[in-house]
Order: structure tokens, then C-alpha cells, then sequence
């Protein structure tokens, strides 16, 4: 991590794991992502530490997540992303890998276009999605859309990255800032600059306090920025990737075989 990042977080109160789940747990959600420079983070973090605790975790506070995306023969997860469409569905794995768990993660959107996280833990991830996780994801996808999910997953793309979360000291808000993103998938590699952030603010209206501290130091949203739609783009495996060209651009991926 940029060592003027780390440096800055030491300005923040620590918050434990339960805390931010009882305060935040922000399952339901609507979310802003901006891709950052070191540069910009800095003076935002400064201003965040008044207002946000940051995750801490037996003195840490920074952790890695690995994270494999599965999709059908298709790419419908993808396609529906990029066309826009309402009723979508990504199926994730995210292995905790400093804590040591992992959670079957389902994200759809709503009528009111909040995205509606499921979570199921996981006790052997290494298996895949066997019959379990892909009741749960039919369940999920059913209850939300009534239509049936019904479709074969095979995992498309792997991603690891280091994840720092912040949580609003009034409670009902939280971002996450990712770095050292890499990604692979079709034996692709790619990786973004060391000096980039992601950061996803996630809120009931969209337009919390991070929103509001990030607008006022002239930080504004980066439109269509799902890591999973950036990595399947920048590894090739996608015909259509125009409305992410942007976010690809500004995170300036380094690409090796």
C-alpha cells in the first residue's frame, strides 16, 4: 500500500468487526465508486477522520480479499451488466483470506435500483458451487425477480486486492477503499497501478457523508465501475466493453501473458 495512505490512517478511531456489522452492515444499499489517485486520497482521508472509524482487526487495517466471479456459457451476468438491465445477478465467492472464512455472495438490484447483497458462509470453498450454493442462488434470484435463475456457472474470473472499510461514527454508512487490484482469468494477467484506489461508498440514499466530502474536494463518481465488468474487459474475454472504457482508462491496467 502507498506508504502516505497507510500513514493517514492512523489518524482514524478503530472499529471491531461486530461493531461494523451492527452499525453498517449495509446488505441493502446504494452505492458510488470513484477511482482515485493517491494524490486526491490523501486530503479526503484527512477530512474522513472526524466523521469515520476504520475497520481494525488484531491490529491491522488493511486486508487482502480473493474474490472468483462465475457466470453461464453466455456471459449473461456480464452482458446484463452492461446493457443496463434491471434484473441482474453476479455470483461471487469471496474468500476472507486474513481471517480465514468465506461467503457465496449474491448481488441483485431492485425495483428502486438498491443492490441487494445475499451471503452464505462457506466451509469448503475449494469445492466450487456444488448443489447447496446453487439452491442458494436460484433462491435468491427466485425471491427477488420470481422468475427462475436457471443456469450452469463455471467460475470466469479471479481477483485479489487490498480492502481498507471505513464506517461513519452516526452509523448507517460505510466505504470501502480497494488497492493493489489484480486480475486473471483466460490467461490473462492484469494489474492496476499501485498509486489507484477504488473507492465505493455505500449508503440508503446514495448521498452520504463520504458523497458530500468527496463533491466538495471536486471527486466525482466513476460511472459503470464493477471490478467484475473492468477485469473481464481488461482480460479479453468480452466482445462488448465500450461503457467501461472509461473506468479502464483512468485505473491505467498493466497487462502481462
Amino acid at each position: 500500500m502507498d506508504p502516505i495512505i497507510k500513514s493517514a490512517l492512523h489518524g482514524f478511531a478503530p472499529l471491531s468487526l461486530e461493531d461494523l456489522n451492527a452499525k453498517a452492515a449495509m446488505l441493502e444499499r446504494l452505492d458510488n465508486k470513484y477511482i482515485v489517485p493517491a494524490s486526491l486520497l490523501q486530503p479526503a482521508l484527512e477530512s474522513f477522520a472526524a466523521l469515520f472509524d476504520v475497520l481494525e482487526i488484531d491490529g491491522k487495517r488493511a486486508f487482502t480479499y480473493a474474490t472468483t466471479y462465475y457466470d453461464d456459457a453466455s456471459l449473461r451476468g456480464y452482458y446484463d451488466h452492461h446493457q443496463g438491465r434491471r434484473k441482474r445477478c453476479k455470483v461471487r465467492v469471496r474468500d476472507y483470506v486474513d481471517a480465514g472464512f468465506s461467503y457465496l455472495e449474491v448481488k441483485l438490484k431492485d425495483k428502486r435500483s438498491i443492490t441487494i447483497k445475499k451471503r452464505l458462509r462457506l466451509e469448503k470453498p475449494e469445492t466450487g458451487l456444488n448443489d447447496a450454493a446453487m439452491d442458494f442462488v436460484e433462491t435468491c434470484h427466485t425471491d427477488m425477480y420470481t422468475d427462475p435463475f436457471a443456469k450452469s456457472l463455471k467460475p470466469v474470473i479471479g481477483m485479489e486486492y487490498e480492502r481498507i472499510t471505513l464506517v461513519a461514527k452516526e452509523g448507517g454508512e460505510r466505504m470501502t477503499i480497494d488497492t493493489a487490484l489484480r486480475f486473471a482469468g483466460a490467461d490473462v494477467a492484469c494489474a492496476v497501478r499501485p498509486d489507484m484506489f477504488i473507492i465505493e461508498t455505500k449508503s440508503a440514499r446514495g448521498n452520504g457523508i463520504a458523497d458530500k466530502i468527496l463533491r466538495a474536494q471536486h471527486i466525482h463518481p466513476t460511472l459503470r465501475c464493477s471490478k467484475y465488468c473492468i477485469g473481464m474487459a481488461a482480460t479479453g474475454q468480452v466482445r462488448q466493453k465500450n461503457r467501461f472504457l472509461p473506468a479502464l482508462r483512468k485505473l491505467d491496467l498493466l497487462r502481462s501473458a
